[in-house]
Order: structure tokens, then sequence, then C-alpha cells
């Protein structure tokens, strides 16, 4: 399963789900896509179908392992992973380096088991009001689920993962 970002950081004012969508239909990939949030809907473990979340890698584009699988990302060690590594966005640049993200950090809106935090994820990703507080993580941590707050007024990264696997 690939882990994408979208081409632009977001504040906590978006619509994840439909932007990594489009983003992916517009990059060519046929399967399906969803932000790497944790939702009022959801929680961010139970993004990827029950089917898929043990066998199969999570990926770049590139196609170099990020995780063994999407369930290795909620053992509770944050979602630890080789920061050598690099994350693309769906136009090929690598978020870690590339200037379009001045700030290395994802939005999450998770514990770092993957469990929505209700309390932070910017009123379920629809608030860039500087007084709301969303959950993100510091990419430099080389982890995806570290526990930060921040104001929802910041533009950070925003990942998407493939749902489901379409062979």
């Amino acid at each position: 399963l690939h882990l994408v970002a979208l081409n632009f950081p977001l504040s906590g004012d978006m619509r994840a789900d439909f932007q990594c969508f489009r983003q992916a239909q517009l990059a060519g990939l046929t399967s399906t896509y969803r932000a790497f949030l944790s939702s009022h809907l959801q929680d961010l473990a139970t993004v990827v179908r029950k089917t898929d979340r043990y066998h199969l890698p999570i990926v770049n584009l590139q196609g170099e392992t990020l995780f063994s699988n999407w369930e290795s990302i909620f053992d509770g060690n944050g979602g630890q992973f080789n920061i050598h590594i690099p994350i693309y966005s769906f136009d090929g640049k690598n978020i870690m380096t590339d200037s379009t993200w001045p700030q290395k950090i994802i939005w999450h809106g998770s514990t770092a088991n993957g469990i929505r935090l209700v309390s932070s994820y910017c009123e379920a990703w629809h608030t860039a009001d500087m007084g709301a507080m969303g959950q993100a993580s510091p990419l430099n941590t080389g982890k995806l689920l570290d526990q930060k707050l921040y104001s929802c007024n910041n533009l950070f990264i925003v990942l998407c993962i493939e749902n489901s696997f379409v062979s």
C-alpha cells in the first residue's frame, strides 16, 4: 500500500479525503486513497481495509518499504520509520527535502495507537482557527504518530494512504 503526501501543505480546515482521491486520480493512480487522519467518523488505525492490514507492506511511490504492514504503524511506538527512506508527494517531490513544505510536520489527530483524539483534531478537520488545536508529528523524530499539539492555522503535510490493494 502506498503512503503519499498531498502536493501542498494544508491548515486544519481541509477536505483531505477528497484531496487524496483527486490528486491520486490526477497522478494516474487507480487505487482509492484516504487521508492519513483520524476523523469524526473513523479512527486512523481503521482507514485501511481489514483484509489488507497485516500482509501488505506500506511503501513510498518508488516502492521502498516504510513499514512492514499497516498494523505495525500502530504498535504504540508512534509509527517509527526510517527517515532516510523518502516520502513523496503525488507530484513526485520528496517532502523531507522540498521547500513546498517548509515545516516537516504531518497532521494526524490520533493517539500513538491510531485512535482519534476528539479534543485535538481541528474540530474534525473543519477549522483553521488559531485557538483550535490539532495533533501532529514532526517527521524529524522519525515517527508518523508523535504526540505534539499545534494550532490549526498551521500549514502542515497531509499524508494519504492507499486504503485497499488493487492488483
